[in-house]
């Protein structure tokens, strides 16, 4: 049923590094469409027979953690047995089963898995839309790449002499008869399905993007529709309607030259960061809980702590809708953001990763399900409630905690202790301070097993109480989009003023530069995680003269930037 992509099975990902050293590392775990199952019957004609599977079973893992574990480390024995004359661990495609009776493991095969096995790893090919278009949905991204052409919608292999070459294969699923058309086709869409389908399996050998999973696809998508799929993020599939141009950008890892600066990565979506994390890298310079409360969680957290006693039954039935497998709200929270923070930090180890707490204005906090219930609608959220601000304030603390709890969880209950943590918007030092007492009280207390907290550098009393800020941080991240917006007096929201908005003024570059020599003259850490460095060369060279010990750039200019700092390098010897 899994090969087949009948069913999307539950997935669980474990971070080899911290199991080895006994940590149970389960950091994701999905569950699965599990609507239908095959069983044997016996005195037939057929030995088997589809069945639908009991909601009951549906909404609950099909394995415990210590099941999970178990085959985790199974798996690590058997690629270290298969292991090359360099002592490497081979990469393997391992099979197993569960006796239904005795709940006995056991491991039916185990291959050489070829595909990754045989990459060099020498090149990275960046690809980028140029442009964007109506969304049509979204699955499973396999591979990455883009693909566009024109759609061909065959149910049935009796219609595959239809296919023409380069056209983009609709289906509901596939198996391999259809392997003659999906070799000419130019991407690939299911209906139903998970990365071990067949669909999924091919794909990846042949080299083409897929979407695995999408459920409209067949609603959506008409034979003749002109369509582009986009996998180059690392995370979800992506459907556009039309025909979307991008580039393609090739780039040899052996001509990327060393720095003295650490080269780090802004990182939000945790599926992304694994196929990022490829690139030339120092670590995570800034990674967003954001994108994982608004993608994974899409819950206001203060909402699960007060479900029992919410009115709203609609609201509620969302909430169950969304928490499926979760009886405990709180619980769901702290995980699903644990599981994210952990993808990311795993992705790059043993490079340090910075993971920001929280940094939603009012108006995006709404916005999630529950949201209005506990923010208060404001006139300019960018410089109202947010940041540090909310931590210890007791509409937020307890909300507050809860992130705590899933950076404490990764990194004493998985071991992922790479992770370090930083602290957005402080207006004060002493609002810094009660900060650090609400994490001290939820188990997370500054300089304990090396955890260093950070504080951002955006608003101007950043720069002008430097001293005070420093001694209860361990350094500076800067966020130059926040820090000109509060130099030049605008809101960056705000579309009549935004052509006054520029990081490079004269006023802008000096407080960075202040602050630079104020966490050098501390013996602090200083990195910069704003976008500037991204869009300007020039400010990169300033930063690098000033003497940053750690730029970090979205994941498009990584390579680029790299010989940019090498250069200014030579020049400021």
């Amino acid at each position: 049923m899994v090969v087949q992509g009948k069913v999307t099975p539950d997935e669980f990902l474990i971070f080899k590094p911290t199991l080895a050293e006994g940590f149970p590392s389960i950091i994701k775990k999905s569950l699965g469409e599990k609507a239908t199952k095959m069983i044997y019957q016996a005195s037939h004609k057929t030995p088997v027979k589809e069945v639908s599977v009991p909601v009951k079973d549906r909404t609950q893992f099909t394995l415990t953690d210590e099941e999970i574990l178990t085959l985790a480390r199974w798996g690590v024995s058997i690629e270290e047995h298969y292991s090359n004359r360099a002592g490497h661990a081979m990469p393997m495609d391992i099979e197993w089963a569960k006796d239904g009776i005795s709940n006995s493991l056991y491991i039916v095969q185990a291959r050489p898995e070829t595909i990754h096995a045989e990459k060099k790893g020498y090149e990275i090919k960046e690809y980028k839309l140029k442009g964007s278009g109506e969304v049509v949905g979204e699955g499973i991204s396999v591979g990455a790449k883009i693909a566009r052409g024109n759609a061909r919608v065959i149910l049935s292999t009796q219609k595959l002499s239809e296919f023409k070459d380069g056209e983009i294969l609709i289906t509901k699923i596939t198996d391999p008869d259809w392997e003659p058309i999906m070799k000419k086709a130019s991407a690939i869409i299911t209906e139903r399905g998970g990365r071990t389908s067949h669909a999924a399996i091919v794909s990846r050998e042949l080299g083409i993007p897929a979407v695995i999973g999408f459920p409209d696809a067949l609603l959506k998508i008409k034979t003749g529709d002109e369509i582009t799929v986009d996998c180059s993020s690392g995370g979800a599939g992506i459907i556009y309607r039309g025909l979307i141009d991008w580039e393609e950008k090739t780039y040899n890892l052996k001509d990327v030259p060393q720095t003295r600066t650490n080269i780090c990565l802004n990182v939000g979506s945790p599926d992304g960061a694994f196929m990022h994390s490829f690139l030339p890298n120092r670590g995570v310079g800034l990674a967003r809980e954001e994108f994982i409360i608004a993608s994974q969680i899409r819950i206001h957290p203060m909402a699960l702590l007060h479900y029992e006693s919410l009115k709203d039954k609609k609201l509620k039935k969302a909430i169950d809708t969304l928490t499926v497998g979760f009886p405990d709200k709180r619980e769901f929270y702290i995980e699903k953001l644990a599981q994210g923070i952990a993808q990311i930090s795993a992705a790059f180890w043993p490079n340090h990763v910075i993971v920001r707490f929280s940094d939603f204005k009012t108006n995006e906090y709404r916005a999630l399900v529950g949201g209005s219930l506990f923010e208060p609608e404001e006139e300019n959220p960018m410089l109202g409630w947010r940041g540090a601000s909310r931590y210890a304030h007791p509409n937020f603390k307890d909300a507050f905690i809860l992130e705590c709890e899933a950076v404490k969880r990764v990194r004493e209950k998985w071991g992922i202790t790479n992770l370090q943590v930083m602290v957005p918007f402080c207006r004060t030092p002493e609002e810094g301070k009660n900060v650090l007492e609400v994490m001290a009280h939820a188990g997370l207390t500054r300089g304990e097993r090396g955890l260093n907290v950070y504080v951002m550098c955006e608003i101007p009393t950043n720069v002008i109480r430097a001293d005070e800020f420093l001694d209860i941080f361990d350094g500076f991240s800067i966020g130059s989009n926040d820090l000109a917006q509060l130099t030049l007096g605008l809101d960056r929201d705000s579309a009549i003023v935004a052509g006054i908005s520029n990081e490079n003024d004269p006023a802008v570059r000096t407080l960075v530069a202040d602050a630079i020599r104020a966490c050098k003259r501390r013996g602090k850490y200083i990195g910069f995680c704003g976008q500037a460095p991204s869009d300007y060369k020039d400010f990169l060279r300033f930063l690098i003269k000033e003497g940053i010990d750690a730029v970090s750039l979205n994941p498009d200019s990584v390579v680029p930037m790299t010989f940019e700092v090498a250069e200014e390098e030579k020049n400021t010897l």
